[in-house]
């Protein structure tokens, strides 16, 4: 009669839970495992099953590369205070272990992804080109004569490099994208979860929510340096908060980068102050979520408000990537 039962629930899509045993027969898994089943349900105990309505077909990731520049705009040392290629080895280091972690588990995701590269010397190319070697990531070389006539501040090169870098992956991600994008830049480690996180969380949050949003993978210390008040959600194996302010390193959907297109673009028209003036305007209409702990850190100085986020063991993970 047990086995006869579990097979009916099976059937008509529910699921059961022996606390007694700790095990989900339906599932045919320990209640400590991942009970969720990418593009159909989220499960986290005790809070049940959220169905997926808003399912996830394709992710492209597009990395902005400058191996040259320590810090844009500053003059301060990064944390471990190395030369800037070693953290962008890192870098893409864990962000391809964060591809295969969450291909093994999502094995039916389309996961592409393109590097803007920013005038590395040879030396430097040659070594991330041996680094992504057999995998689906494809490198671009920024053209800095493209947006001359666009971007208004040329005040300094590393200025313009910058705005023309991310037009460039603004509209990559326009062209090429054809579900999820996420923007990233090469001086954040990422934990190996974190792709397979933020998707499914994405899912869950979109499908309950019933909209598209925006998701940073980093906890930025600034976000604790206001009164700004917040919410607390439900990701797939961790919290995430809602957050008003992100860097130019976040995920979205291609409809979104759409409705806000004339936000984007002005962003890499001219620097302004706060740089990401544009980007901010969005989140006071749309949801952008922040974990809670991160997913990757920021390696920039050791008290810059916009790097490192707080309780990471930062030396494990940068000693884990080289």
């Amino acid at each position: 009669m047990k086995k006869i039962f579990v097979k009916l629930c099976k059937l008509l899509g529910f699921e059961i839970i022996d606390q007694s045993r700790f095990i989900s027969p339906t599932l045919n898994k320990e209640l400590n495992e991942d009970l969720s089943s990418f593009n159909k349900k989220s499960i986290v105990l005790p809070l049940g099953e959220v169905k997926i309505t808003r399912k996830v077909k394709s992710l492209l990731i597009i990395v902005r590369m400058n191996t040259e520049i320590e810090i844009w705009d500053q003059n301060k040392k990064r944390l471990f205070e190395e030369p800037k290629i070693e953290y962008t080895f890192r870098s893409i280091k864990s962000l391809l272990k964060s591809i295969n972690f969450c291909q093994n588990n999502y094995s039916n995701l389309n996961i592409k992804t393109i590097i803007v590269d920013d005038g590395s010397k040879k030396e430097n190319l040659d070594r991330i080109k041996k680094l992504i070697k057999g995998k689906n990531v494809e490198i671009f070389s920024l053209d800095h004569q493209k947006f001359k006539k666009i971007i208004k501040n040329q005040k300094t090169q590393e200025t313009y490099s910058n705005l023309a870098s991310l037009m460039q992956s603004f509209q990559l991600g326009k062209d090429l994208g054809d579900d999820l994008i996420l923007f990233a830049e090469d001086d954040y480690i990422h934990i190996e979860s974190m792709l397979e996180e933020m998707i499914a969380s994405f899912e869950r949050v979109a499908s309950q929510t019933e909209r598209d949003i925006f998701m940073c993978h980093s906890d930025y210390p600034y976000l604790y340096m206001g009164n700004e008040k917040t919410n607390i959600l439900i990701g797939n194996k961790r919290h995430w908060r809602t957050i008003n302010k992100t860097l130019c390193t976040f995920m979205t959907s291609v409809s979104l980068l759409n409705k806000y297109w004339n936000n984007f673009e002005n962003t890499c028209l001219d620097r302004h102050d706060p740089f990401e003036r544009y980007i901010n305007q969005i989140y006071e209409k749309e949801i952008c979520l922040s974990p809670l702990s991160s997913l990757s850190i920021h390696m920039t100085n050791i008290n810059s408000s916009y790097g490192l986020p707080p309780f990471i063991d930062y030396k494990k993970i940068w000693e884990e990537n080289k």
